[in-house]
């Protein structure tokens, strides 16, 4: 069995819906939630297959699929998956620890021309499976492709921590941002916007 994540242990009973429902209020009132879709929609080619992992609710990978992209969508949270599969069901969303994350079809490991981890899923994840989540997330994209990855920076998890844990998965760090409409990183931000890059060969 996998370990705890921070998102089960440390928020309060009913998160999960409070949550879904909060950003259904907002996207009832017209307020933005498309920024991490429209960023990595930017770097991406039209009609791209994109992982979502930790996809929560669902908004940013229906945002990429308005787009035209492909979107499948996992998280380990249960209430939250089925937000996402009665808002948007015309898109993939599956029930899934992100630190076995094993998607196949047809006996073939399933890749994605992308993925995104938006919504801080890096803070809520378990104790030390930084490393093998995003080893297990680069290992399902295209050589050559994107993970790009968002978080708070005054947290608990310094960019120098996940710079190393991506080191270790194997991915490269090609560029950052201060947040996700791409203004310029700065040492003092409170947020990090990163875009890895799985080796092409």
């Amino acid at each position: 069995m996998a370990q705890q994540t921070r998102w089960a242990t440390e928020t309060e009973r009913g998160h999960a819906q409070r949550m879904a429902d909060r950003f259904r209020q907002m996207a009832a009132e017209g307020h933005d939630l498309a920024g991490e879709a429209r960023t990595l929609d930017a770097i991406i080619a039209p009609g791209s297959a994109v992982l979502d992992a930790g996809c929560g609710s669902g908004r940013v990978g229906a945002a990429l699929a308005v787009r035209g992209h492909t979107v499948l969508g996992v998280d380990a949270d249960e209430t939250l998956i089925a937000a996402a599969r009665e808002d948007f069901p015309e898109i993939e969303w599956l029930v899934g620890d992100l630190t076995e994350l094993d998607l196949t079809a047809g006996g073939q490991r399933r890749l994605f021309d992308a993925a995104i981890l938006a919504g801080n899923v890096m803070l809520y994840l378990a104790p030390d499976t930084e490393t093998e989540v995003l080893r297990r997330v680069g290992g399902h994209v295209r050589p050559g492709g994107p993970v790009v990855v968002g978080f708070g920076t005054g947290r608990g998890y310094a960019v120098a921590d996940f710079d190393a844990h991506a080191a270790q998965a194997g991915l490269l760090v090609e560029q950052r941002f201060a947040t996700w409409d791409l203004r310029p990183w700065r040492e003092d931000a409170d947020f990090a916007v990163t875009v890895l890059r799985r080796p092409a060969g």
